[in-house]
């Protein structure tokens, strides 16, 4: 009774365990420790700029620039990890972002809808211009043998240049010097929550990464992910076809990316300017989160949040100690270092031959 006992309070604190050992948990904290040491270095007290992180971003003033800012970084980390759960890497984020909005842009100036209707055409279209780019560097993989880490990469390229090419000349508003299309039409944006930026954009992004929780966890086909990405030869012998898992998971991930451009867009300032939707650098954010949390559902949603609120805390950093907002992003580069160097202790450890054991001799013998 006493062992079962205690095995079963092991057990209960078994995720409390894993978590407190896990890798993102560790390099987190040493990246605060660096940035504890860089603050010191500039003479700002370390408690105090991190108590104003956590208050501009999660204070009243900050909550709801953190939950605008973690709309597009959590929607990106979701489409970016879908596929690395499989052990695919989408670095055409940006490409497939732009493609939305564009999308959606010209969806919610020209479709003759009625404005509800044209909201949800829009974001249709967006979602439509990411899946079909995504699916173009699946085929460029499967039929061209091109990897996937570079065609998704430049193809990112050709589609911000057609972008921009709208935004400047075709769809381009009329007398004004910037490069960007014309005011979407009134009614025809993304409801707010009171007088707040944040947008009917956070539920769908929501939305999102509970399908992506969900379908991970209760199907066939987030297992066959899940197995594909531990061990892609298991799989194939096991009859998944990658190539096909493969177009699926980039055109869902490009689907999601090209949703957060058209949610984007449907927010203020209802248009699609050049360059707008890849200056703040919210792709790569997503991607740092996804790798946090080893593309895992709910710590990729948790990673992303996390980073959200350090984006915008540092800028209430910045003006209470006036210590540049960079070192949010030196904080985040210091996580990827540290988990990375993790990974690869413990890989090696692994790796590391095991010494058979020595038979055990009877007693007796000579």
């Amino acid at each position: 009774m006493a062992v079962e006992s205690l095995s079963r309070r092991s057990g209960a604190h078994s995720p409390v365990r894993r978590f407190l050992r896990s890798s993102a948990l560790h390099s987190v904290v040493a990246a605060v420790l660096v940035g504890a040491l860089f603050l010191v270095g500039t003479g700002a007290e370390p408690i105090g700029a991190y108590g104003s992180v956590v208050s501009g971003s999660l204070g009243p003033d900050g909550i709801g620039s953190t939950l605008t800012t973690g709309t597009s970084i959590l929607g990106l980390a979701v489409a970016l990890a879908i596929p690395m759960r499989a052990g695919l890497l989408n670095l055409g984020g940006d490409g497939q972002l732009v493609l939305g909005g564009i999308a959606a842009a010209a969806t919610g100036l020209y479709v003759p809808l009625p404005a509800p209707l044209a909201v949800v055409a829009a974001l249709f279209a967006g979602m439509l211009a990411g899946a079909a780019y995504a699916a173009l560097a699946a085929v460029c993989q499967n039929r061209f043998g091109v990897p996937l880490l570079v065609s998704s990469l430049l193809l990112s390229y050709p589609a911000m240049s057609f972008a921009s090419y709208l935004a400047r000349f075709p769809l381009k508003e009329e007398g004004s010097s910037l490069p960007q299309t014309r005011r979407l039409p009134a009614g025809v944006e993304l409801p707010a929550f009171g007088s707040s930026t944040v947008t009917v954009g956070l539920v769908l992004v929501v939305i999102a990464a509970g399908v992506f929780v969900f379908a991970d966890a209760r199907t066939a086909t987030g297992y066959e992910i899940r197995m594909t990405g531990l061990n892609p030869r298991f799989a194939a012998y096991a009859g998944v076809d990658r190539p096909r898992l493969t177009l699926r998971l980039m055109a869902v991930s490009g689907g999601v990316a090209g949703l957060v451009g058209a949610i984007g867009v449907l927010s203020f300032p209802y248009r699609f300017i050049d360059g707008s939707l890849t200056a703040a650098g919210h792709t790569w954010t997503g991607l740092t989160a996804a790798l946090l949390a080893s593309a895992a559902p709910v710590g990729t949603a948790v990673a992303a949040l996390f980073f959200a609120a350090l984006d915008v805390g540092g800028l209430a950093m910045e003006r209470a100690t006036e210590v540049p907002r960079e070192l949010t992003q030196v904080l985040q580069a210091v996580v990827i270092v540290f988990l990375a160097a993790r990974l690869q202790f413990t890989w090696r450890r692994a790796k590391k031959p095991v010494k058979p054991m020595q038979p055990v001799r009877p007693e007796g013998d000579l």
